[in-house]
């Protein structure tokens, strides 16, 4: 069809500001510019980098458009010219396109899972799963549709809660409600707390649909650890891509309160390394949650310092190696995760190997870590540990290598404080000739 259009020189009007090709389903903003409508939902719906969308403006002239002024309006007037066009050029036309979606159709199907059975319960999960597939429009239109993120949340919590308290006898009987927990077979059956959670998280829920949701169901982040119990890889990925979404918009007197069974599946997703975009928010969340409280505490108990020396020897990403290191740093400030850092055979090894390699943040962070155990658990056994595995060359490096003001002020501290104990080394010994030539 491109090569026809193109011969029969198409009409500059018929062509979307944005795509730059034939409109398939023109649509006019209050601004009177028309675009297709794909490529305008796009700009105004799509997620950008930090996971929410909308640029919120008209791209031609570049006005702001107010929230009742996204929804664009079909321009039948010039959808009907392109198809009378089409037709006189002998170019394929376009099918008619669907009408969108509106609050009402969500609004229904959230009366008929709610007040209807378990079969139209599913039946209208996955409708609302398909509507929210569709485009970043259909997505905020389901946000935005009263009750519906509410009825996500409710076939969550009321499957995992009779999931929870039915023994696995009575499950089986049961099995016309409760659908097996899923594998990663794609063959596998999901069930609608799995069908839920991927829709809830598909929506990217703003900062206040994700307050809401914590200030509504105060157990809802308990839930979301039991979810990360199951064997369920897909659950498992959503339930702690979703926590990821919920941690960041917490206040610290919210955080300081969680659990230690959620701190403890959070780190349980990192030692089993469910998938690598999983296992990235998981160490989000740890980052999120070791400042406040005694969630540094849980997470050692919870065997988080071996987890994160673990995946720093996997030699992971980069991103992965940077959350890592900082998710350390954290745990160097009470003295159990100093304690976990030192009793591990690579612990001082694989922090000082991450400084310098992976990014100026994770420096700073892995000379922080070792800043903390030099300074409060340093034992002659630590200090020697450190000097044998290269702790020592490291912090030179950092010195002679531009790795931050901070993390040179911290590795020039360590230096001088241990100098008696280090004296003897051949790295430094050379670094005080270099630097005092005789």
């Amino acid at each position: 069809m491109e090569a026809s259009a193109a011969a029969a020189e198409v009409p500059s009007y018929f062509l979307c500001p944005i795509s730059l090709e034939i409109m398939r389903d023109p649509v006019a903003l209050a601004t009177g510019i028309t675009y297709d409508r794909g490529s305008i939902e796009k700009w105004l719906f799509g997620s950008g980098a930090d996971g929410r969308g909308g640029k919120g403006t008209c791209p031609v002239t570049r006005r702001a458009l107010a929230p009742a002024e996204r929804e664009a309006t079909p321009n039948h007037t010039l959808r009907r010219l392109i198809q009378a066009w089409c037709a006189a050029h002998a170019v394929e036309r376009f099918p008619t396109p669907r009408p969108p979606v509106d609050s009402c159709r969500v609004a229904a199907l959230v009366d008929e899972g709610t007040l209807g059975g378990w079969q139209k319960r599913l039946a209208a999960l996955r409708e609302i799963k398909a509507i929210a597939a569709e485009s970043d429009r259909n997505k905020r239109c389901v946000e935005a549709t009263p009750g519906a993120v509410e009825f996500l949340v409710s076939v969550i919590e009321s499957n995992v809660a009779a999931a929870t308290s039915t023994s696995k006898s009575a499950a089986e009987e049961s099995s016309s409600f409760l659908f097996d927990s899923v594998t990663d077979s794609p063959m596998s059956t999901s069930s609608p707390e799995e069908e839920a959670l991927g829709v809830l998280y598909s929506l990217k829920p703003s900062e206040a649909t994700l307050l809401r949701i914590l200030d509504k169901n105060g157990g809802f982040l308990d839930t979301l650890a039991t979810v990360l119990r199951r064997p369920s890889y897909r659950s498992r990925a959503y339930a702690i891509l979703l926590l990821k979404a919920m941690t960041s918009v917490m206040l610290p007197e919210r955080l300081m309160t969680v659990s230690a069974e959620l701190v403890q599946e959070v780190v349980r997703v990192v030692a089993d390394g469910v998938s690598s975009k999983a296992v990235k928010a998981a160490l989000h969340v740890l980052c999120r949650l070791c400042p406040w409280g005694r969630n540094r505490v849980k997470a050692v108990e919870a065997g988080a310092v071996v987890a994160l020396v673990e995946l720093l020897l996997d030699e992971g990403g980069r991103r992965a190696a940077e959350l890592a290191v900082t998710a350390i740093d954290h745990l160097c400030g009470c003295a159990e995760g100093r304690s976990e850092l030192v009793a591990h055979p690579a612990g001082l090894a694989v922090v000082s190997k991450k400084a310098m390699r992976v990014s100026p943040a994770a420096t700073e962070s892995a000379v922080r870590a070792l800043h903390a155990v030099a300074r409060h658990s340093a034992t002659p056994a630590v200090l020697q540990e450190m000097l044998a595995v290269g702790v020592v060359a490291k912090l030179l490096l950092v010195l002679q290598v531009d790795g931050g003001e901070r993390a040179r002020l911290r590795a020039r501290e360590m230096l001088r404080a241990n100098a008696r104990v280090w004296k003897d080394s051949p790295c430094l010994q050379a670094h005080l000739k270099a630097s005092y030539p005789s």
